[in-house]
């Protein structure tokens, strides 16, 4: 299906991928509700909301204003900056809404989340003296008028704008109060109690309860806590060819990037709205009014208050079963066949760690090389490889520095390893590197061998307990020959555009995927057993879709595991009819890409597996460097096979897509196996605790 008007009612470009983000952020939103989950689970999910729609007004706001009218196909999509607060205003009120049921929750607790209203004249006097002490000399009020130019508002930044009158000259006044980082969204004041305890009274209303201390002799007519988002997709030169130096002067630029929403509290006094919109030359659509404004990201330094039961047991990832032997070192185990690893079911630390960390102290090693992407502020592998390099050891790394808000820590480290004799790379002109792939050579004692590792995440220790993500390490002559030459292709120069065995982007990824849909229609149209599973996070690419179509139609059955957004609708006649898509939400970010064709065999262990760094996205696919790895084990394919099979049964933490494009929760009700009630993190938890090896 190749005709883009036919099939308008299955895709929906500009809406869907930013509507698509959207509901998956309903859908996180949806978890701080769920009365199962523990109450401080819940209110992490409130948090996570908070940092997913931030990120989505920094990335996308400001390209979506720049589209001309020309670039939307339908009128709709012309009015989706106003859509897109229509639907977020909404959840901005479940969101309040459910923190004040979780806070009620809490006190039952003992864990009291206060208000200035709700303190007993007792609690108000030592918070009164608190303030004094603590609160107001850091406080830096700042006026605005001829003298005093308007402020600048830093990204993200939580302020109280005021506005004041003064008695002597009968003048009205704005004032803002920037609320300091270093202020906790809840100060522990009042823990001094008898019996101490957990009791918070909330910074902004101590503050706000405050303010004649802050301008004495001044009248306060009214407040409004208020917060705003800045643009992060700074414009370059794009024809400047040191890409160092270009990220540098993104950074210094991203902090005045223009501000693209206020996120203000609503009043009927609507002179401080009036005024911030018109300083910050914002559109009505850019504009949040919404009551009360809370500094949500604070709820981080809560969630380990409190007893136990309000938060899931903690999880301690199993050593994976190949490398439990520390008397075997990594090159014997991966000798003995290849080796998947699922995190956080199972180590990091203990397999990927382990890996570079063995490479780094191993005299016959030769060579180390890694893409980074995200690597974290503590990170082992950086010691590692500088260890290695100070060794004589052939260390190269390829730091993709303009990975989006780690371009500073990226080259942090980069300088870092330069400075150990490392070769370092930072990128290359015109994509972006987001590959995850470390290559070993070693001195074997029969030959000179690659060890690989290739991984669907980045490198991040910290992230790695809380995304779910695949890792597969191998010695196979042809997966490590291509590595080999994709790394040349990435610090070197290469024309080379064809390879054994790796899907490769921007050369030969989309054309093999095309490839493998096309055998599943074959195959089908013959009569033989034909599949596609596909788990990735973000499904967009036209072409892709297009083909999928194309399977359905043919009668080849597609199951979408897609986590985020998706450009697709399922289940539309003439269409999409045998495509179902599903999103699975739970206590890990489900990460991973697993692509799964029957290629004619009826034995799901027997079809093709691939595992790697890839959406199904037109960047992905045409403007990264991204590399997929076939899985050949069986034993391994049966390994993905339950991870998929467990997800498509899942009745506990899956929504389905419908044909509108909505989401609905799939009902417990609906479960028929222990399984699908234990829903798929853990089932997977629950197997890697009975994989561990007991001596």
């Amino acid at each position: 299906m190749n005709d883009r008007q036919s099939s308008s009612e299955v895709t929906d470009p500009a809406q869907h991928r930013d509507i698509g983000w959207l509901e998956f952020n309903r859908r996180v939103l949806a978890e701080a509700k769920d009365t199962q989950l523990p109450v401080m689970e819940r209110l992490k999910f409130l948090a996570i909301f908070t940092t997913n729609l931030d990120e989505f007004f920094m990335k996308r706001i400001e390209i979506l204003k720049s589209l001309r009218p020309e670039d939307y196909r339908t009128e709709e999509e012309v009015h989706l900056l106003s859509r897109i607060q229509e639907l977020v205003l909404p959840m901005l009120g479940e969101q309040s809404h459910t923190f004040d049921e979780l806070v009620d929750e809490l006190a039952k607790e003992g864990v009291e989340l206060l208000e200035w209203e709700g303190l007993s004249p007792k609690d108000r006097q030592k918070c009164e003296a608190y303030f004094r002490r603590e609160v107001l000399p850091i406080l830096t009020p700042l006026a605005v008028d001829p003298s005093h130019p308007f402020p600048f508002l830093s990204n993200l930044s939580l302020s109280l704008g005021v506005m004041l009158r003064d008695p002597k000259s009968e003048s009205h006044r704005f004032a803002r109060i920037k609320i300091p980082p270093t202020l906790s969204g809840w100060i522990p004041v009042l823990n001094d109690s008898p019996g101490g305890g957990n009791r918070f009274v909330n910074t902004l209303s101590l503050i706000r309860s405050q303010l004649s201390q802050v301008f004495p002799g001044m009248e306060v007519e009214t407040s409004a806590a208020f917060r705003i988002t800045r643009d992060a997709e700074v414009e370059l030169n794009e024809e400047v060819t040191d890409i160092k130096s270009q990220v540098y002067d993104q950074l210094k630029l991203r902090r005045f990037e223009p501000v693209v929403r206020l996120e203000i509290e609503a009043s009927e006094d609507r002179r401080i709205t009036e005024l911030l919109s018109q300083e910050l030359a914002l559109a009505p659509y850019q504009v949040f009014e919404f009551s009360p404004i809370r500094d949500y990201t604070s709820i981080w330094r809560l969630v380990g208050l409190g007893p136990s039961h309000l938060r899931h047991p903690d999880w301690t990832p199993v050593v994976p079963p190949r490398l439990v032997s520390t008397a075997t070192d990594m090159w014997t185990s991966i000798r003995e066949g290849d080796i998947l690893v699922h995190h956080p079911y199972e180590s990091f630390d203990l397999s990927v760690g382990r890996f570079i960390h063995e490479a780094a102290n191993d005299p016959r090693v030769r060579a180390i090389k890694m893409t980074v992407y995200r690597i974290g502020d503590d990170t082992p592998f950086i010691d590692s490889l500088v260890r290695a390099a100070e060794s004589g050891k052939q260390v190269a790394v390829l730091f993709e520095v303009r990975a989006r808000f780690d371009e500073q820590r990226n080259l942090q480290w980069a300088a870092e390893l330069e400075r150990a004799g490392a070769h370092v790379v930072y990128g290359i002109m015109g994509l972006k590197t987001h590959s995850k792939l470390s290559l070993v050579v070693r001195q074997d004692d029969d030959q000179l061998r690659c060890y690989a590792h290739v991984g669907t995440g980045n490198y991040h220790v910290r992230t790695a307990k809380l995304y779910t993500d695949l890792g597969l390490f191998t010695c196979d002559p042809a997966i490590t020959a291509d590595v080999v030459d994709l790394f040349h292709f990435l610090t070197g120069y290469s024309h080379k555009g064809d390879y054994q065995e790796l899907l490769v982007s921007p050369s030969t990824m989309r054309r093999r995927f095309l490839e493998l849909i096309d055998r599943e229609i074959a195959n089908h149209r013959s009569g033989l057993p034909s599949r596609i599973i596909a788990k990735m996070n973000q499904l967009e690419d036209w072409e892709m879709i297009d083909k999928l179509c194309e399977a359905s139609q043919s009668g080849v059955s597609v199951d979408l595991l897609i986590r985020g957004f998706c450009c697709l609708k399922p289940g539309i006649e003439g269409y999409s009819e045998n495509i179902r898509i599903r999103s699975v939400i739970g206590r890990f970010l489900e990460h991973s890409r697993i692509f799964h064709f029957a290629n004619g065999k009826q034995d799901p262990a027997q079809g093709a597996f691939f595992i790697g760094s890839a959406d199904w996205m037109e960047r992905n696919l045409s403007r990264r460097v991204e590399a997929i790895a076939p899985i050949k084990d069986l034993g391994l394919k049966e390994r993905l096979w339950d991870i998929l099979r467990v997800s498509l049964a899942d009745c506990r933490q899956a929504w389905d897509m419908q044909p509108d494009g909505s989401y609905r929760k799939v009902p417990l009700a609906n479960a028929k196996t222990p399984i699908s009630t234990m829903g798929t993190q853990a089932y997977l938890m629950q197997k890697a605790k009975d994989s561990v090896v007991v001596s």
